[in-house]
């Protein structure tokens, strides 16, 4: 576990490449959170596996097959944890693990894996990411047959930009976030947030129903410029039990106007949701033109802030302390944000939490009556 530009990378790459080389290992897992971070991150990156193959030990890499193959007969095969089955079956000796902290179905994929993790006399697995304080990186800590090491980022100093070192540290240094991303410490939640991991964690939903409606809400960054600029996007579903089903969270750091508008349309497609709401106090009406740039037939809302944050929180907060709303799988920013974020305390802007907020107050308050539970008839 270490902080960010520490290295994580280069040490799983050359681990796999000791493993394969000096200790016999023959069927290797190469595992990240999506098809890409497999690809462009562990094999292809600056720091992957074949930027630090000795030139008369580099594998074969054939990106169709996901398959990297070694001289020695020696196979890895890249997974992604965003379909945990894919590791449910095949058999390995070694595993590399990149950046489990954020996957949103670590517990299902990471499950998967270790069943798989029997083949030789010594299977092992190593892990490289950032610690969140998920249950799963809890649990291995904990764990008497697993060893930690951790680092933080300024012990690469001399491998990292000097710009890059000086923004970060002057904007995150002595911050939650800057202990929990520089310093690679495990945060709990903050003692003022209006979320707690315990209970989200027993809010997950890996089945829904259908659903009445899905919309998808933005908290936009109306410039790029600021190291604090992000926009939450955020979709949401009414399922046809009443609940409140969160579905996605499709936010951007630092995004143009062209990419955050085209990152919610993206999401809106793909949810066939039936609505995009926009806050529209930063940007005015330049939030509807941007979504309608992209798209001049989506079904547009836009939101004005007429409370502050707390105020628009706190009923989506009490939502979720009745079970009303529920996490099809897990988002691990956006889950960062509510148990981090300190009502009156945090000087930092919660964008995909207000995005959440928009979201599930236009699918659950709007229109009704406070504390009235939406009843909705299942054949209709």
């Amino acid at each position: 576990m270490a902080g960010r530009g520490y290295g994580k990378t280069r040490i799983g790459a050359e681990w796999v490449i000791d493993q394969v080389q000096n200790y016999g290992r023959r069927r290797i897992a190469l595992v990240a959170e999506t098809v890409s971070d497999a690809r462009d991150v562990m094999v292809e990156g600056e720091s992957g596996i074949l930027a630090y193959s000795p030139p008369w030990f580099k594998p074969i890499y054939e990106p169709s097959k996901r398959r990297l193959t070694w001289p020695n007969g020696a196979r890895a095969t890249t997974y992604t944890a965003e379909k945990p089955d894919q590791l449910r079956g095949p058999q390995h000796d070694a595993a590399w693990v990149d950046e489990l902290a954020k996957w949103q179905f670590a517990k299902e994929a990471w499950d998967q894996l270790l069943f798989g993790l029997r083949s030789g006399n010594n299977p092992r697995a190593v892990i490289t990411t950032t610690p969140r304080p998920i249950p799963l990186i809890k649990e291995l800590i904990g764990d008497p047959l697993c060893r930690t090491t951790r680092g933080s980022t300024r012990e690469n100093e001399a491998n990292l930009a000097r710009q890059f070192l000086e923004a970060i540290l002057k904007k995150y240094q002595g911050t939650r976030l800057g202990r929990q991303e520089l310093e690679a410490e495990i945060l709990d939640d903050a003692p003022g947030s209006l979320w707690k991991r315990e209970r989200l964690e027993r809010l997950r939903e890996a089945k829904p129903p259908g659903f009445v409606r899905i919309v998808v809400a933005i908290d936009p960054s109306v410039s790029s410029d600021s190291a604090e600029a992000e926009t939450g996007i955020v979709a949401a579903g009414l399922g046809t039990d009443g609940l409140g089903y969160v579905l996605a969270d499709a936010s951007l750091e630092r995004p143009t106007p062209e990419q955050w508008g085209s990152e919610s349309i993206a999401t809106y497609r793909k949810l066939k949701a039936d609505r995009i709401i926009g806050e529209a106090n930063n940007g005015g009406d330049l939030v509807e033109a941007n979504i309608r740039a992209v798209d001049k037939n989506v079904s547009f809302k836009k939101v004005h802030a007429a409370r502050g944050k707390q105020a628009r929180a706190e009923p989506i907060s009490s939502l979720y302390e009745q079970g009303r709303i529920k996490h099809v799988g897990m988002f691990p920013l956006l889950e960062d944000q509510m148990c981090q974020w300190e009502p009156g305390v945090s000087t930092w802007s919660p964008n995909r939490v207000d995005a959440l907020v928009w979201a599930l107050t236009e699918l659950m308050l709007e229109g009704k009556e406070p504390g009235k539970l939406l009843i909705v008839n299942r054949r209709e």
